[in-house]
């Protein structure tokens, strides 16, 4: 047991955990720092990059995303690059690929020509590509057999900036930077489950298996387990989890760059895409697909009992889940990606999906990408019984706050640092280095 009460502890070393340590590490003067970690190794759940896209959304390519929300992502996505900038082992860490929104057919053709007149002010270097240019950048994109695709196709394209990103090297970067701050007391605990927080006096007591670790301030940054631990201390009771999992699918290597498709607006998932990996050499990644899966981890069995602590099913939940199936395309796309969990149906479901990126696709090209894929738990609302899109924060005003479901994703993980190392600082009274951090990440 450690009486030691430190300033912060951050739960959850994911990439948004160990941004947080870095940023409160780096740029303030606050010393005593904690990092709780469940696992042996930061960054082996989400952040891991067999269980993300390993895209780093800039809102140029996202069409479900308006101008205004584009240029905030935009924002956010550049404190990475400037972050891994100035890195010697940049290389590593984020990767350029030219990248492209995908149109097909007419409707999708006029919407993309729409949106290049409206984003190429935010976007200067946003390039509208015809099937001829296309397929200079992209050949299988729009070529089958020598000739070029039927469909009217043009592409809203982004060719020489960095767009994907190694998350887990991403966040033991930012633990090997802040450990480099030797005049600072800096604690990982790894292999410790937090299993409880009890506040008492001003103090938070995390209690693991192994310690209880005491701080002034808080910060859950731990998925779905986020509402899990918000819940036992009696906040967030008003929202219920709704965990989605995402698979994926390998092809030879198809693609030179993220080719991505427009977004259905009446679904809440994310539209299929095609990527180079960034972990394994040689291969196309497709997907993902959304399944709703009743766990807070992917493969991780025994949080199928956490997820029905944080399901609360009740008639508000249930009137999401009828609202969900009343609309036909979300009904038909929930029972789809069902199928696609079938093992002989899925290949051949999934290529017909993954035609629209590259029709000469073949069947024999499709391998399911077992051991891909994660969980991105999406919240219920149940006061207005309604699924919430994009991030979550529970903060009720005693000094923790609990992050939930960042959006867009681990992109945002410096943002969300910098809302949170303020709100630690706000708590402490402690000091930040402004000059520094406006400098340096933005």
């Amino acid at each position: 047991m450690t009486e030691q009460v430190h300033d912060v502890a951050i739960i959850g070393g994911g990439v948004c955990g160990t941004a947080l340590m870095y940023l409160l590490t780096e740029y303030t003067d606050i010393q005593h720092i904690a990092l709780v970690e469940k696992y042996d190794h930061v960054a082996k759940v989400n952040s891991n990059g067999r269980n993300n896209s390993q895209t780093l959304h800039c809102g140029d390519i996202e069409t479900n995303y308006t101008l205004e929300k584009a240029a905030k992502v935009k924002a956010a996505a550049q404190m990475i690059v400037n972050y891994a900038d100035e890195l010697a082992e940049r290389d590593e860490i984020i990767f350029k690929y030219p990248k492209m929104v995908l149109g097909v057919g007419e409707k999708e053709c006029a919407m993309l020509r729409e949106r290049f007149e409206r984003f190429r002010t935010v976007f200067t270097s946003m390039q509208l590509l015809e099937k001829e240019q296309i397929a200079e950048i992209e050949p299988n994109v729009v070529m089958v057999d020598g000739k070029m695709r039927e469909e009217p196709c043009v592409a809203l394209a982004v060719l020489d900036e960095y767009s994907a990103v190694d998350y887990q090297r991403l966040a033991e970067s930012f633990v090997e930077q802040a450990q480099k701050r030797t005049d600072k007391d800096l604690k990982l605990f790894l292999n410790s489950h937090v299993e409880d927080i009890i506040e008492k006096d001003g103090v938070f007591s995390i209690v693991t298996q192994n310690a209880v670790i005491k701080a002034k301030t808080v910060v859950v940054s731990a998925g779905g387990h986020s509402l899990l631990l918000a819940q036992q201390m009696g906040y967030g009771l008003e929202f219920s989890c709704l965990p989605v999992a995402g698979s994926f699918y390998f092809t030879p290597p198809l693609l030179n760059g993220k080719v991505y498709t427009v977004q259905n607006d009446k679904l809440p998932f994310a539209a299929v895409h095609g990527d180079p990996d960034v972990l394994i050499e040689g291969k196309t990644r497709f997907g993902p697909t959304a399944l709703l899966l009743p766990m807070l981890e992917r493969y991780n069995s025994k949080t199928f009992f956490e997820f029905l602590r944080v399901l609360k099913l009740d008639s508000r939940v249930m009137k999401v889940f009828w609202d969900l199936f009343k609309v036909k395309d979300i009904r038909n796309y929930i029972l789809k990606n069902f199928l696609f969990e079938v093992p002989l149906l899925r290949r051949w479901l999934f290529m017909k999906d993954a035609r629209k990126i590259v029709p000469s696709l073949q069947l024999k090209d499709v391998t399911f990408a077992k051991g891909f894929g994660g969980v991105r738990p999406q919240l219920i609302d149940k006061k207005s019984s309604q699924l919430m899109l994009g991030e979550a924060k529970i903060n009720p005003g005693t000094g923790i706050v609990f992050n939930m479901t960042p959006s867009p994703g681990a992109t945002s993980c410096l943002e969300n640092a910098e809302l949170d190392l303020r709100f630690v600082c706000g708590r402490l009274g402690a000091q930040i280095d402004e000059t520094r951090l406006r400098a340096d990440l933005h």
